[in-house]
């Protein structure tokens, strides 16, 4: 197994409403799915139900959000008009108003939905915070002229970046489709299940929304070229898989990961469904 000297949690990130900006933490809570507090708890979504995201559109780059009052109000502004007034909601007592800015600007009506318990993450079956390195966040963006790391980490969306390793160390959180691998960050142990696979949302500028030429193939070529020796091959289908999903057991709800909290890998365990 790896060698984990040196390895920190150094970033810790929500997603309050699922698509929009990122909320940096020095402590996050792990919730009752085994996802981290807050992340993702709102969602937004057309009047059938289905999400208005990324994926969908490359309109949701556009809006700019900053949370306030923990994650209780939001403010709102288009990438577009820097230098207007952010429109300010609070995401209960203003939810009418605040969908009536969103449907403007989507142009069709939409709402915004909420769940406490387990947020809206892209994994349901396995809805734990995903990972990466920035090492790796940093050999990505090598691969892209005129893209940095910090842009890299944009596109990417990972909750959790550890520090302190080599490029792609993280890969080492995940083995065969029969096994998960145990770790701890801090007091809280963590299973690798799988390496994410990744959708259109990083070939876009996260905040124009305009897309990198040849970002997909760029990468894929790549990954595939950089992929360390003793990863498990089999677990790509195709290389356009980056970050790690993770499972959280039952029992570590409410427990918490801190900044600067070391991390250890434990070892493979069965997978548990």
């Amino acid at each position: 197994m790896s060698d984990n000297e040196g390895a920190r949690l150094v970033r810790i990130a929500v997603y309050p409403i699922k698509s929009l900006d990122p909320v940096e933490c020095e402590r996050a809570t792990i919730g009752a799915n085994g996802g981290l507090e807050h992340d993702r708890e709102y969602s937004i979504k057309d009047e059938d139900g289905h999400y208005v995201n990324g994926k969908r559109t490359a309109d949701v780059h556009r809006i700019r959000s900053i949370f306030t009052d923990g994650i209780n109000r939001v403010e709102l502004r288009l990438e577009s008009d820097p230098n207007t007034i952010a429109s300010r909601f609070d995401l209960e007592a203003d939810r009418e108003s605040l969908e009536d800015w969103l449907s403007n600007y989507f142009g069709y009506p939409v709402k915004l939905e909420r769940d406490r318990e387990g947020g809206f993450p892209d994994d349901v079956t396995r809805s734990g915070p995903t990972l990466i390195s920035t090492a790796t966040l940093r050999e990505v963006a090598s691969w892209f002229d005129g893209l940095d790391e910090h842009q890299i980490r944009l596109r990417m969306r990972a909750n959790l970046e550890i520090d302190g390793v080599p490029p792609f160390w993280e890969d080492h959180l995940f083995s065969d489709s029969d096994h998960e691998v145990a770790f701890r960050i801090g007091d809280v142990t963590l299973r690798g299940v799988k390496p994410c696979v990744r959708c259109i949302v990083p070939t876009r500028d996260p905040h124009t929304g305009d897309a990198y030429s040849d970002f997909q193939r760029i990468f894929i070529e790549n990954r595939e070229r950089t992929l360390p020796g003793w990863v498990d091959r089999s677990r790509f289908d195709h290389y356009f898989r980056l970050m790690v999903n993770t499972n959280i057991p039952a029992e570590e709800s409410n427990s918490a990961l801190a900044i600067g909290d070391a991390v250890e890998i434990i070892g493979e365990r069965p997978v548990i469904d």
